[in-house]
């Protein structure tokens, strides 16, 4: 008799164990979940492409050594105008090349010698034709060789390639100038450009004459523009990447060598209804119509930093839930916990 009272006792208990165990899962899947809204807002978006590059002058020119050799002589001329044809450096030419150009020009000067000799012999009948042939071509060679071996000693200095404004200068005296090494930068500091590179999926959306707004580290707190100046014809094939120009204007504050994030404006809507990014997914909202959620699909535009354009399905005063709730079903019951500013 005890033993079936025990069993009818945890045969109930656990009867209200399960009920109460149903009864928390049902309350649980029924909690409204929590979410919260923004609404659309209006404003201006704008379709970007970005860049990142670096300011150029316009006009200028690297100067670097074709021999290695020791720096004897540098003009200090950083940020001074220059000539066309001044000497900026020289580089020690007091070596085989120096003896070379001797020992040439002796033997011009002794080619120079016979062939006169062998001039007046020559009009005495005093020596044939073909002597004095053979003189003038040895003289002939021989002052091409002596005009060779000048251009070569004349790459011992280092001359401004245009007129400009010597924009930089490296190297000391005493220190090997190694070959490829720029030792001065001359160009003209205005106007200037920002060079950048442009990946090649947005190339075609990219044209001459478009809006660019830039930001530099050096200028956080400054509005800056630019426009697109031109175009390389020829990409990089490597990087997949085309070289782009972008015109300054005078008064920029950016300079020569800083490097700066370049946006290109393709296109601008005017006053677009406008939600956040984290909001969409895909082509897909959430929006709340009373206490429930609803999937909306939409049609949207342009896709900026300051959110995503939307086209339609979506109301001005709609009720949109942020960010997107990837694990809400639709007509899900839900409850607000705030509204975000957007």
């Amino acid at each position: 008799m005890k033993e079936s009272l025990l069993r009818r006792i945890r045969w109930t208990a656990s009867i209200v164990v399960v009920a109460a165990a149903a009864a928390f899962g049902a309350w649980y899947l029924w909690q409204p979940a929590k979410v919260s809204l923004v609404t659309p807002q209006r404003g201006d978006a704008a379709e970007v492409v970005y860049a990142s590059g670096s300011v150029e002058p316009r006009t200028w020119a690297k100067v670097t050594p074709v021999v290695r050799e020791r720096i004897v002589e540098q003009c200090n001329c950083e940020g001074s105008r220059v000539a066309q044809g001044d000497v900026l450096a020289r580089l020690d030419d007091d070596s085989e090349a120096r003896a070379v150009l001797g020992e040439l020009e002796a033997r011009q000067a002794l080619a120079q010698e016979e062939l006169r000799r062998l001039t007046v012999l020559a009009e005495r009948r005093a020596a044939s034709q073909q002597a004095l042939d053979r003189a003038q071509s040895e003289l002939g060679q021989i002052e091409a060789l002596v005009a060779g071996q000048k251009a070569r000693l004349d790459t011992y200095v280092l001359r401004a390639p245009s007129a400009g404004v010597v924009l930089r200068q490296d190297g000391e005296v005493g220190e090997v100038a190694e070959l490829g090494t720029v030792l001065f930068w001359v160009g003209e500091p205005k106007p200037l450009l920002v060079v950048a590179e442009v990946n090649e999926e947005d190339i075609p959306r990219v044209e001459v004459g478009q809006r660019a707004l830039l930001k530099s580290d050096a200028f956080r707190q400054q509005n800056l523009e630019a426009v697109v100046d031109s175009i390389t014809p020829k990409g990089d094939p490597v990087t997949k990447t085309y070289r782009v120009r972008f015109r300054l204007p005078d008064d920029t504050p950016l300079r020569i060598g800083m490097s700066t994030d370049v946006n290109i404006v393709i296109r601008v809507s005017k006053n677009a209804l406008l939600i956040p990014s984290v909001a969409v997914d895909g082509s897909k909202v959430f929006v709340v119509e009373g206490d429930k959620a609803w999937q909306r699909e939409i049609r949207t535009g342009i896709r900026a930093t300051n959110g995503i354009e939307v086209l339609s399905s979506v109301e001005e005063r709609a009720r949109v839930i942020s960010p997107y709730p990837a694990d809400l079903a639709n007509g899900a019951r839900v409850s607000i916990t705030g509204a975000q500013e957007r």
